[in-house]
């Protein structure tokens, strides 16, 4: 299945983007494939969060308060925890450092700065934010190396079967997901980081801005916020899909073998 196949069908306000990175000294020639549909640029929705954890490290005196925070925010992609790092570091100092160190340039969110899931980011980008997190890991940065170790314990249950798509049960996995009151759309988002040994990296993002304009579902679907509760089955309901069939493409279109 390619590209052309999954946009096809799409309804004309959808927003759907790929992107995918196969580099590494030793290994085949760089690659990098991606393809959009609709807006270039989507709200991120915790996509970023191992990379804001990584980030912040270098900020918190406090080892084990940093541990505290940006352990939990990963695995379990805790809002709160997040937003304790976000908070305490400044989303300015992220982000600058995230440019420094990457190469990709994010900015904080008009408005209300402390929403760190309002930062708008191109699947490209965050391709590349996270290829050069796998490569300073494998080169021994330790603290690229826990966060990415953390993203391999992130639970199948908020993975959106990424794993599966991927065929690879040991990938390190990141996905982000909401819906905001204003918004007529599901947000759901994947990051997966393929192990290749060396400082060879295989990276994977799909994210998707589905339709959601029911307004009985989305009445629930903001209780169930409101009161604190799961809503990841109701993102795979609408968005699961096509989400492993984006990360599937790509990883063909890249050509990775195992």
């Amino acid at each position: 299945m390619g590209y052309n196949d999954l946009f096809r069908d799409l309804d004309h306000s959808a927003s759907v983007q790929a992107a995918g990175i196969r580099r590494g000294y030793g290994g085949p020639p760089a690659r990098t494939v991606n393809a959009r549909s609709g807006l270039t640029r989507l709200r991120c929705a915790s996509l970023l969060k191992p990379l804001y954890a990584w980030m912040s490290a270098a900020h918190m005196p406090d080892a084990e308060q940093w541990r505290r925070h940006a352990e939990p925010a990963v695995v379990y992609s805790s809002n709160a925890d997040t937003l304790n790092l976000w908070l305490s570091v400044g989303p300015r100092v992220i982000l600058d450092d995230l440019r420094e160190r990457t190469g990709v340039a994010w900015t904080p969110p008009n408005g209300d700065p402390s929403r760190f899931g309002s930062v708008e980011v191109a699947a490209e980008e965050v391709a590349t934010a996270y290829a050069v997190l796998a490569q300073a890991a494998a080169a021994g940065d330790p603290v690229a190396g826990t966060v990415l170790g953390w993203m391999g314990d992130v639970v199948d249950a908020q993975t959106f079967g990424a794993r599966d798509a991927l065929r690879s049960p040991k990938a390190a996995v990141k996905c982000g997901w909401y819906g905001s009151p204003e918004e007529t759309c599901l947000r759901t988002h994947a990051v997966a980081v393929l192990p290749c040994g060396g400082t060879r990296v295989t990276v994977v993002v799909a994210m998707t801005a589905l339709p959601y304009v029911d307004a009985h579902a989305r009445e629930v679907y903001r209780d169930r916020i409101g009161q604190g509760l799961p809503v990841e089955e109701e993102h795979e309901k609408v968005s699961g899909a096509l989400l492993r069939d984006l990360m599937a493409t790509t990883l063909e279109e890249l050509g990775h073998k195992s």
